[in-house]
């Protein structure tokens, strides 16, 4: 198998199953012949995780919690015994509190939500960033998952907008001091798509329904356009990208007021 992938090796964060974007992303780079990794938190997500990635024959599948730092140490240690270098870190990560997807965004905003939803979904990105920092060489990437919900406010999307905000800044401070080792760093703001973390966020479903509409294209997006997309900016083709938040939404940022009626 030749492809723009050939050779490289990818760590990939997030496949909770396969209508995950990190699935998506993780394909792609198959086909285009990269080795792969795998993380998944927890006993309960092993169970979706670990038969779907095995069908990839993956250097290693991993329980990781990236809320230990200890954890992800540990993980950059196993991965040492498969592999001697990173070329890309797959970072899909992203959780808050049910609870905090719901409601007036003050009431439900607990200084608890807020940490969690920081530290999970923002911070994170950091931590696996330094971790695997020794790993990565000169022309490594990283890549991470975004939505429009940074930009605009999304009903009931709440903290998670504003843990997305925090990301996206991460991304450019990371791209700047990891330039310096020749890595880049960038972000997908993919559009409304059909994931286990979706499905948490209150109205999902019917913005589905009405999102396509509203769309230049029309429709909404495939969870095989963001893998093309982080392929994009993974391989030697996007070499010249970093600290950008890629929008892959149909459009979708560019619009204004749908109608003056």
């Amino acid at each position: 198998m030749s492809g723009r992938m050939q050779g490289k090796r990818a760590f990939v964060t997030g496949v909770a199953n396969d209508r995950s974007i990190a699935w998506a992303i993780a394909e792609q780079f198959h086909v285009e012949g990269a080795e792969l990794a795998f993380s998944y938190p927890g006993e309960a997500m092993g169970k979706r995780t670990i038969p779907l990635a095995r069908t990839l024959n993956p250097a290693a599948i991993l329980d990781l919690d990236v809320s230990s730092d200890a954890q992800i140490e540990g993980a950059v240690a196993e991965v040492r015994k498969s592999w001697d270098s990173v070329d890309v870190l797959v970072h899909s990560i992203g959780y808050a509190p049910r609870e905090a997807l719901d409601g007036r965004f003050t009431d439900v905003t607990t200084r608890e939500a807020w940490r969690i939803a920081m530290d999970v979904s923002a911070y994170s990105l950091i931590a696996l960033a330094r971790a695997f920092r020794p790993l990565m060489k000169p022309g490594s990437s990283i890549v991470t998952l975004s939505y429009y919900g940074a930009e605009k406010v999304v009903t009931n999307y709440n903290v998670m907008g504003v843990a997305k905000a925090a990301l996206e800044a991460s991304v450019r401070y990371l791209a700047e001091d990891l330039g310096r080792d020749g890595i880049r760093v960038n972000a997908i703001s993919a559009g409304p798509l059909k994931t286990l973390a979706a499905a948490g966020i209150k109205g999902m479903r019917t913005m589905l329904g009405e999102n396509a509409s509203r769309t230049p294209l029309r429709r909404n997006i495939e969870h095989a356009e963001v893998g093309k997309a982080a392929l994009f900016l993974c391989s030697d083709l996007g070499s010249g990208i970093t600290g950008e938040t890629l929008h892959v939404d149909a459009g979708q940022n560019i619009m204004g007021v749908v109608s003056m009626g």
